[in-house]
């Protein structure tokens, strides 16, 4: 085929604005576990990322720009997520970062982005201290909207001693800095109850057998376990009662709803109880659409999203981060995380509406009057109290004034 001067011209001016069409979008890189133990909620979070962009990116972008998500498995691994900011930071030059299931790949990786200040925003990692990392220096660069541990250590304490009345607790923590932290804020918000307890152990990412660790709990005369692990073995926990012969209520931190905790569990692991921003159930309009939308995309096992509070965290992180941008009109991150903190405009997201939901001096998006209680129960969750979910209906934002967080001990 022969071209004359002027087509090719015009094919030469094409593939040029193509060009820069595909490099003037806005970068933002998603970090998480999608391959492993974490994975049911690594990819349910990445999913929730992937929806909002979606629908973000159809209704014009942000600045008149398309946002282009930049994906990397860090398999739950400290070191793995290190290489990812460097390379996210270097290579990429994302204008922003969200994800971060596990805190010790947070707490090891964000502190390179805090360097850059690159705006950072947790959406699953829950560890107290992520958020306070940087309380040391002129600007903090991290931002969180998942419940910390912090907030659901004391709604842990709160359903096992006092709406069940146990006196007896023992605690089961893996050995990672998410389950030894999860453990301490537990203690701190047993002891604010007057309960010690009978017994604490450990286990390791990979245990297959918590014998050892059951049955110190059940001589101590422990009426319940209190858990902060992840899924698989979380598991083991339940299946070894089971085998056990011996059947205690398990409640813990939100990990007991991942889906690797239900399926392998089977009836040990019903009637668990945890703290849960999001559960699926069509309580608002925007819940309503969010899982529909999520179903029909992503077509998950039996319609039953794997981890539900990872998926909608994920779906608001992206939201909250494009309302900064345009509220700042640039991607330079100074400016992103100076609208961060003073956002003007509410954003309506699925966990909660967020009204104002970061300072200068706090950067937790959610508050302890917005987490409920849900329940293993048929192999799916649920709102383990009725009155919960006629609250969940209502628009919920952040309560500044909200009770039961933990100090934080710097």
């Amino acid at each position: 085929m022969n071209l004359t001067r002027p087509a090719l011209t015009a094919l030469a001016l094409a593939a040029a604005m193509a060009s820069v069409q595909a490099a003037d979008t806005i970068k933002i890189g998603v970090d998480g576990p999608y391959t492993g133990g974490s994975s049911s909620m690594g990819v349910s979070m990445r999913d929730g990322v992937r929806l909002a962009t979606a629908e973000i990116n159809a209704a014009g972008g942000v600045l008149g720009r398309k946002i282009e998500l930049i994906e990397r498995d860090d398999e739950a691994k400290n070191e793995r997520g290190v290489q990812i900011a460097q390379e996210l930071i270097n290579r990429e030059h994302v204008a922003a970062v969200v994800g971060y299931i596990n805190t010790g790949v947070s707490l090891a990786a964000q502190r390179f982005f805090q360097e850059a200040r690159i705006p950072v925003m947790n959406n699953v990692a829950t560890g107290t201290i992520v958020t306070h990392q940087f309380d040391n220096q002129p600007a903090n660069y991290v931002f969180r909207n998942a419940a910390a541990d912090a907030i659901q250590a004391p709604m842990i304490a709160e359903e096992a001693v006092v709406r069940r009345g146990f006196k007896k607790v023992a605690i089961l923590a893996d050995s990672t800095n998410y389950g030894q932290l999860g453990r301490q804020d537990l203690e701190k918000a047993l002891a604010l109850k007057g309960i010690k307890p009978v017994a604490e152990e450990k286990f390791n990412i990979g245990d297959v057998d918590m014998t050892a660790q059951l049955l110190k709990a059940k001589q101590a005369g422990a009426q319940v376990i209190l858990t902060y692990g992840i899924g698989p073995e979380l598991a083991q926990i339940a299946d070894g009662m089971t085998k056990l012969g011996w059947k205690v209520p398990m409640i813990g931190s939100w990990t007991l709803s991942m889906a690797n905790f239900i399926d392998n569990a089977g009836p040990g692991g019903e009637g668990a109880r945890m703290p849960q921003t999001f559960i699926q159930e069509p309580t608002t309009p925007k819940r309503q659409s969010f899982i529909i939308d999520y179903l029909r995309t992503f077509k998950p096992k039996n319609n039953r999203i794997d981890s539900p509070v990872s998926a909608a965290q994920g779906y608001d992180s992206i939201y909250l981060l494009a309302a900064a941008i345009k509220q700042a009109g640039s991607t330079d991150g100074p400016k992103i995380r100076a609208a961060l903190e003073d956002l003007k405009a509410p954003v309506d997201g699925v966990v909660t509406t967020y009204n104002h939901p970061f300072t200068a001096k706090d950067h937790e998006a959610i508050t302890a009057n917005i987490p409920v209680l849900g329940e293993v129960k048929g192999q799916r969750v649920v709102y383990a109290y009725p009155e919960d979910q006629k609250e969940a209906s209502k628009v919920r934002v952040k309560d500044v004034h909200a009770k039961g967080a933990l100090t934080v001990q710097k």
